[in-house]
């Protein structure tokens, strides 16, 4: 299904949204992350796929590949870090900290007595007990009924204490705010709601590293967009806002057309768009793409989206198969990727456009599109992975290493 949004605007970047998220901001962000040592140092890769292109008819894909910005697997590995220094930051104002202190382990005998936790479908809650044990503080995370013992093991690797709900995602929310309040404990969450928007705007400051890098390794022109449009996840709308919003105050009035992707059971940011506000999905929340099975719109993300998302869309779970089997195939001209479950909703999107004349005219695309989708995640669910592909993570890995030593050969060759 897909759904004109007829209130994105292509003006400048408003004024009051710089409140909330704004370049500046994304950039500190991005410095301190530069010193966590759960992050890999170079820029993660910025894929072209011309033979995808071609087949599906525009002139440029690029896949921004996620999966290897850090060992944790994921984007979120940029959120959770950014927002547990800056929470710390604000309960010790008198100490005058340095963030780059914190994210380095540098304060840890301060921080021994704090605890912070939070609800994850996964990603998430194993980049906050990552972050949790480099600074020293407790984490406790809350699982739904629907997060694999595979997810919740990988979690448990990095010291937090895990509890299990019956209910779904948005239940788990509840839960870990009831026991924040309970025990004195710290949410550390990536979705907002009534009175509480300081870290879930931190989480989606985190996430303009992505787009500051998108920008430096595809503009020859810092002041033109090299993208036409921007495919990005739904979720509760955090990494659409975090994105959405660097290219609009980059960008202007000349920002890239941005379609937002979620499952058809998870359309909380379709459903939004239609009711005009944020608000809650209509289906039973039970996607494989875990990572975007969330039930409520983030109300701060919303913030963001409303003025500047053209259109939002949903995909069914097989089509998120079907592309993460494309994206592992690869071909003479395109890499071999390894895409998650929720990583390959973007790639979903727009090949469902594109199988469609009149939904792909509709949204803009045609024979000069360019078009940039993200990869959020790997294979972090890698027995997940492995059934929906017909082939493990590390298979499709040797054909990557092979696939980019032809290329390396024959670039030698040629020099």
């Amino acid at each position: 299904m897909l759904i004109a949004n007829k209130h994105a605007s292509r003006t400048c970047y408003p004024n009051d949204l710089t409140q909330i998220l704004n370049v500046a901001a994304a950039q500190q962000s991005r410095a301190w992350l530069s010193h966590w040592d759960h992050l890999n140092p170079k820029a993660t890769p910025l894929r072209d796929l011309p033979d995808a292109a071609a087949r599906l008819g525009v002139a440029k894909l690029c896949v921004k590949d996620e999966s290897v910005r850090s060992p944790l697997g994921s984007f979120k590995a940029l959120g959770a870090p950014i927002a547990l220094v800056r929470l710390i930051l604000r309960l010790w104002p008198m100490h005058d900290l340095d963030a780059v202190a914190v994210i380095e382990g540098r304060c840890k005998d301060m921080l021994t007595h704090l605890t912070v936790i939070s609800a994850t479908d996964g990603n998430h809650g194993k980049a906050l007990a990552a972050a949790a044990q480099t600074v020293g503080c407790e984490c406790v995370i809350v699982l739904h009924a629907n997060v694999s013992v595979e997810r919740e093991q990988a979690i448990a690797a990095y010291g937090a204490k895990i509890i299990r709900i019956a209910g779904n995602y948005d239940e788990s929310v509840e839960e870990a705010a009831r026991l924040a309040a309970a025990n004195g404990w710290h949410v550390v969450s990536d979705t907002s709601y009534e009175g509480y928007e300081d870290i879930p705007r931190d989480v989606m400051q985190g996430y303009g590293t992505v787009v500051a890098e998108i920008i430096e390794q595809s503009a020859s022109d810092q002041h033109v967009p090299a993208f036409t449009h921007v495919f990005l996840q739904g979720g509760v709308g955090g990494l659409a806002a975090g994105i959405a919003s660097f290219l609009w105050e980059t960008y202007g009035a000349d920002r890239p057309h941005f379609v937002v992707v979620e499952p058809q059971q998870a359309d909380c940011l379709y459903q939004s768009a239609l009711e005009g506000r944020a608000t809650r999905a209509s289906g039973a929340i039970d996607s494989l793409m875990a990572g975007l099975a969330c039930g409520e719109t983030s109300p701060l993300a919303w913030k963001i989206l409303q003025p500047c998302i053209d259109h939002f869309m949903t995909i069914q779970d097989d089509d998120a198969i079907t592309a993460m089997r494309a994206l592992a195939a690869g071909s003479a001209r395109d890499v071999p990727l390894v895409v998650g479950e929720s990583g390959a909703a973007g790639f979903a999107g727009l090949t469902a456009l594109m199988s469609d004349a009149n939904l792909a005219r509709a949204v803009g695309l045609n024979a000069n599109s360019r078009v940039l989708v993200i990869s959020t995640e790997g294979a972090t669910a890698p027995s997940v992975y492995a059934q929906c592909v017909g082939e493990t993570a590390a298979s499709v890995l040797e054909r990557q290493a092979d696939w980019l030593g032809h290329l390396a050969h024959s670039s030698a060759d040629m020099a």
